[in-house]
Order: C-alpha cells, then sequence, then structure tokens
C-alpha cells in the first residue's frame, strides 16, 4: 500500500499508512518502508514531517541501515539542509556509491558546487549517476567549461549526459556544439531531440528547428508537449505561414496524443501571428474554457494585423468572463493600444491597471505609454512619464521617444534623448542614426557630419539595410 502510494506521491496517504501502522502495531516497518514515505516527503516539500519520521527511525534503531541513511540523505538534500545531510551521512557506519551520489547531488542543487567537487573526488567509487550530477550542476550554472572538462573526463556517458551538455550550449547560443555533441551521441532520445529542437527555436533558428523535427519525426521518435510548444514558439518568432501550416497539420492529426492544456493556446499564438487569424480564431472558439493566455495571444495576433479595436473587444470579453487579467496582460493590450494609437483607451488601460486591479505598473507597462504617446506626437507628454518613472527608464523607452521625435521632426527633445540612449547604449548605431535623420531633414549638415566623426571614433558602424525583395 505504501509503494503504491508513494509511487502516485500521494503524501496524506502514504504518511497515514505508516502511522496506521505504528499505531495499531499490526505491522512493523522495515528498511524498505522508509525509503518509500522519505521520497513522496520530499517530493512534497514536507520537511516537518519528514524531519519526524527520522526521528522514529532513529528510535527503531534503523538508522543503521544503509539504504535508509542514505533516503535521509537525498531528503536533507532535496530540501537544501545540508548540514542534515552530511550530518547523517557522516554517521552512517557503511556507505556505498548511491549514498556518495546523494550527497553530491544534494550540495549541487543547492550551488555548492565547489563541495560538490570535493565530495565528488573523494568518492572511492564514482558511478554513472555521480559523474552526470556534476556535470549538470555545472551547467546549469553556466559554468560550461568545467562542464565539458568533467564530461570529456568521464569513462563512460549515457543520455542524460550528452543531454545536460546539448541542453547547456543550446541555452548559451553555442547551437555548432549542441549540434556536434548531438551528432556525437548514440541512441538519442526525445530528451536530447528536445534540447536540440528549443535550442534552434530559442536561438532565432526556426528553420533549423523544424528541419530537426522533420529529422525526428522520420526516424519515428514521438515528440512531447514541450517539443512542440517549442516549435511552435520559432513559427511565431519567424511568422512563416509555410511552416505554420506544416505544423498545425502534424498537430490536428495527433492532437489526442497531446494534452490540449499546454498545445492549443500556444497553436492559436502560431496561427494568429503567422497570419492564420480564422483558423486561430476557430481554435479559439473551439476552446471549452478559454484561459488568460489564450486570450492574450488572440489579442496579439489581432493586432500584428491592424485589428486593434477587435483586439480590445476582445480584452474587455476576457474581463466579463470573469478572468482576472494580471501585469501580461496589461501589457499586451498596453502593445496593441500602441499599435493601433488608440491614447485614450491605452490611458485608461494604465489607470485601471494601476488603480482598480493594483497592479505596479513596469518599465514594461510604462515603455508602452511611452510608445503609444510617441507616436501619436504627444512628446513632451512622453518625456515628462519618463521623468516620473519610479525607477530608471531602460533603452526601449528612450528609444520609443527618440523615434517619435523622428516622425514628428522635434529636434530640441530628440537630442535631450539621444544623450540619454549614448550613455545606456554606447555602441548602438540606432540612435546615431535616428538622430542624424533628423538633422538632415533640417539641413543641419554641419550636425549630421558631426554625429558621423563620432561614431568614428568610437567604432561604430551602421548596420546595412537589407531587403527580402528578389531582383
Amino acid at each position: 500500500m505504501i509503494k503504491g502510494y508513494s509511487n502516485k506521491f500521494l503524501f496524506f496517504e502514504t504518511v497515514s499508512i505508516l502511522m496506521r501502522m505504528m499505531r495499531t502495531g499490526l505491522a512493523r516497518p522495515d528498511e524498505y518502508t522508509f525509503p518509500l514515505v522519505m521520497k513522496v516527503c520530499s517530493n512534497n516539500g514536507q520537511v516537518r514531517v519528514g524531519s519526524s519520521v527520522h526521528g522514529l527511525v532513529l528510535r527503531i534503531g534503523f538508522d543503521k541501515d544503509v539504504v535508509v541513511g542514505t533516503s535521509f540523505v537525498d531528503f536533507y538534500g532535496k530540501c537544501k539542509d545540508l548540514f542534515s545531510a552530511r550530518k547523517v551521512f557522516g554517521e552512517m557506519p557503511e556507505r556505498n556509491a548511491v549514498s556518495w551520489t546523494a550527497l553530491v547531488v544534494a550540495y549541487v542543487k543547492s550551488g555548492e558546487l565547489e563541495e560538490a567537487k570535493s565530495m565528488f573526488d573523494l568518492m572511492p567509487e564514482r558511478n554513472l549517476g555521480s559523474w552526470n550530477a556534476l556535470v549538470d550542476g555545472l551547467v546549469k550554472s553556466g559554468d560550461l567549461v568545467n562542464a565539458k572538462k568533467l564530461f570529456d573526463e568521464m569513462p563512460k556517458r549515457d543520455i542524460i549526459s550528452y543531454t545536460s551538455m546539448i541542453d547547456g550550449y543550446a541555452k548559451g547560443g553555442d547551437m555548432v556544439s549542441a549540434r556536434d555533441l548531438f551528432e556525437e551521441a548514440r541512441g538519442v532520445d526525445v530528451r536530447a531531440w528536445s534540447a536540440l529542437i528549443l535550442g534552434y527555436a530559442q536561438n532565432g533558428q526556426p528553420n533549423e528547428a523544424f528541419k530537426v523535427f522533420s529529422e525526428m519525426c522520420a526516424k519515428n521518435v514521438k515528440p512531447d508537449e514541450f517539443i512542440m510548444v517549442g516549435l511552435m514558439s520559432a513559427c511565431s518568432q519567424m511568422g512563416c505561414f509555410e511552416l505554420c501550416e506544416k505544423v498545425d497539420s502534424y498537430l490536428h492529426q495527433r492532437m489526442n496524443k497531446f494534452s490540449s492544456h499546454y498545445v492549443v493556446p500556444a497553436l492559436i499564438d502560431m496561427n494568429a501571428k503567422c497570419g492564420h487569424m480564422d483558423r486561430a480564431a476557430k481554435l479559439f472558439e473551439e476552446m471549452p474554457q478559454r484561459d488568460l493566455v489564450s486570450y492574450c495571444s488572440m489579442m496579439e495576433g489581432m493586432a500584428i494585423h491592424g485589428c486593434g479595436s477587435e483586439a480590445i473587444r476582445l480584452f474587455e470579453k476576457m474581463v466579463d468572463e470573469g478572468i482576472v487579467p494580471d501585469e501580461v496582460a496589461f501589457t499586451v493590450i498596453l502593445k496593441v493600444c500602441g499599435q493601433s494609437r488608440l491614447v485614450e483607451e491605452g490611458l485608461r488601460y494604465f489607470e485601471l491597471m494601476r488603480k482598480k486591479y493594483s497592479i505596479l505598473a513596469s518599465p514594461d507597462h510604462y515603455s508602452c505609454i511611452v510608445n503609444l504617446l510617441s507616436r501619436t506626437g504627444k512628446l513632451k507628454e512622453a518625456y515628462e512619464l519618463i521623468k516620473s518613472m519610479p525607477f530608471e527608464a531602460h533603452a526601449s523607452a528612450w528609444g520609443s521617444l527618440l523615434g517619435g521625435c523622428s516622425l514628428h521632426g522635434n529636434t530640441e527633445i530628440a537630442e535631450v534623448v539621444a544623450r540619454h540612449l549614448f550613455e545606456l547604449e554606447p555602441q548602438s548605431a540606432g540612435s546615431y542614426v535616428l538622430l542624424s535623420n533628423i538633422y538632415a531633414a533640417l539641413d543641419r549638415w554641419t550636425d549630421v557630419a558631426h554625429l558621423r566623426d563620432k561614431m568614428n571614433e568610437n567604432g561604430i558602424t551602421k548596420i546595412c539595410g537589407r531587403s527580402w525583395i528578389s531582383r
């Protein structure tokens, strides 16, 4: 009974059975019982109950058993109580490779990588799990150099070893190294495929992401929800109608194999951003229960395709249905107002967010309003808003205002804004180019030349424009 409940991580049921055993005396727990109970305590974050069970173990004399002791090292490690984990480990009369690995993992999960490495070096026997734990810890800390060094020293590697390194390189933007390791691995499973696909997607290479996805399907490897959501994110970034149709078609045939809770909102977002609004709307309307994410996806899609008023009506419908907008939803609707130049609506939502929903305005929220005011020529109001922010405005807010100055020919504010941007982004050519264009429009060629000289002095090169139009 305890094994069955613990395998499903059912905490109360597992502990109740243990307490009944102890209370009635009809059955006595043994060295196999306590590790099961500790597993469910650690997975449910039940530190106090786990400590009580440890006290029970000490009273009835099972603390000397290597399996029981290891389960407590693992428990305290997962609870990030390194003192207790090390104490239990130090008092164990017998230790095995699993015990050592549990302690190494405890240090890794708490970010104590130097201690983890020290314990790893002291291990009399290294099984594969301890190598993997340390490599994974170094990867997650961002230390790919030492992670790769340890990886190269491993006497044996498995798919977990490779996936950790592939994922690390992908998250660090080094897709060449990620792909090289993927090709080197043998018998890769869905985890390694997922790391590579999501790596390409997150690094702005959606075509490569889809190419790897096609390779995976050709090898009869079944993708999971995370792969599909990552792939749809790649399509959304690219806005490619053709790729969107391929992924949509794949999912349409196999939707029953995936959790609609994760996949459908991403599918709506992909179709909306790729211009397939009819398909996005159909999916949205067919949802048995629409949530905040799906509403935001539809609103963003509408705004991209110039349907700002429709997006606002959808926001109001969402609120009417009892869905409470959060800070992300307000970012979306403020962006919608900016893209559609709906000043009154944008300012109203900005006030509504702060007064009715008690949401503190973030730099992103302020940037949306600055963008809205700048686009519509309200440059002084935008500048005053930036100065009134309770924190330092970031570059996107100043950039929106400079863009507005360029659009409406306001040199006075543009020069002030440009100075801020030169300090925030000293190597960015964009601010210099915008200010130069403003001067050129007013025939202030001396100022244009001065800006170009300044760019040359600072080693700043204007990025050449490119066109997708073929000759």
